[in-house]
């Protein structure tokens, strides 16, 4: 159980905390399934679920309280037979994550006052401890290992959403849990979308193909992305591709704890600035990894984060092209006291396959 969510509670007077949000669910119980919900008193742990979940979460959360809310009607009103019969005078909740019609059946479900509160799990998440980092180093050299192996699978013809099936299977089979849903393979032009989903495009000769993905490993994320060129290179494709390698290593050099997260920003722009692809440059430059793939702290230009010591952090420049294409490159990295430890194994090269 994490204390210092107990002591939050204690020194702001709250008498149960209502946990709604997965990643914060598995991060405080350590329960890796679904259709669940956490309510927390000092007395009690409650794990909120449905009779296909119960098995999964006795077995996982043995210090948990198992109980099934279904014949309440909801698990609000779960919530309030809890309450009433535990006299709990207030329930807080994670208010960035309920919605107009579950704050209303909050409201008339819950006899207690109601104190919305938003990132306080999340904060704690972000400084990594040991045995999370090693969730996260495995998760990396899962994806670094399949990226190695989905290379000899290239060819002219094969379709993009082949390449990513192909891709997924490698981490899978190499150990990973299960694919995130944000994994994606595009190529040519398209690689210019941000978040572009396979296609059922076929590979071309001369086709940039761009692949953004990860594998979570004990429900922890790794995010990584490469490039290559099917057949040669051009010079354009080779120009954008080193302003992207320039960025992603000056990003980089910038990285310890304490560093301003802007302030990293705000070097990368220098690599960018003057030249003709600065209007393609796109100023979000990464994120903090772990439960959920986007989490804090994040780069950006405008950003209040510190970077602190075991952040573990995607770092991913880029420049998008509307019309011809987009290059970013990816790395995973463990932010340290005087620099950072790279979790990305996988060759940076621009293959021409």
């Amino acid at each position: 159980m994490e204390t210092r969510l107990l002591e939050y509670m204690e020194s702001n007077h709250m008498d149960a905390f209502y946990i709604t949000k997965q990643a914060n669910i598995r991060y405080i119980s350590r329960y890796m399934g679904g259709d669940a919900f956490l309510l927390i008193t000092k007395a009690c742990y409650y794990i909120l679920t449905d009779p296909r979940c119960t098995e999964q979460a006795e077995k996982e959360c043995p210090e948990y309280k198992v109980v099934n809310w279904r014949p309440f009607g909801s698990v609000a009103a779960c919530i309030g037979s809890i309450v009433k019969k535990d006299k709990l005078g207030s329930v807080a909740f994670e208010e960035d994550h309920v919605n107009y019609n579950q704050w209303a059946e909050m409201k008339k479900e819950i006899p207690a006052e109601l104190i919305g509160t938003s990132g306080i799990i999340d904060s704690y998440r972000t400084i990594k401890t040991p045995e999370e980092i090693q969730y996260l180093k495995n998760a990396c050299d899962l994806a670094s290992r399949a990226y190695e192996m989905l290379l000899k699978d290239v060819r002219v013809g094969i379709t993009e959403k082949e390449l990513e099936s192909k891709l997924s299977y490698y981490m899978v089979t190499l150990g990973g849990d299960t694919k995130p849903n944000f994994n994606l393979c595009i190529s040519g032009t398209r690689t210019s979308l941000l978040h572009g989903i396979p296609s059922t495009k076929s590979i071309e000769p001369g086709d940039l193909v761009l692949l953004d993905f990860g594998i979570e490993y004990r429900g922890y994320t790794s995010d990584m992305t490469r490039v290559f060129v099917v057949g040669k290179a051009t010079r354009k494709q080779k120009e954008v591709y080193d302003y992207a390698l320039r960025m992603l290593e000056t990003g980089l050099s910038q990285i310890h704890d304490g560093v301003k997260a802007k302030d990293v920003c705000h070097a990368v722009e220098e690599v960018i600035r003057g030249t003709e692809y600065e209007k393609y440059y796109y100023s979000s430059i990464g994120h903090g990894i772990g439960l959920f793939v986007h989490e804090s702290p994040f780069l950006r230009p405008n950003s209040e984060d510190i970077i602190r010591e075991n952040n573990v952090m995607a770092v991913e420049p880029g420049i998008f092209i509307p019309g011809w294409g987009g290059i970013h490159l990816e790395d995973d990295i463990l932010v340290t006291k005087d620099g950072y430890v790279n979790l990305t194994t996988a060759s940076r090269e621009l293959f021409e396959l």
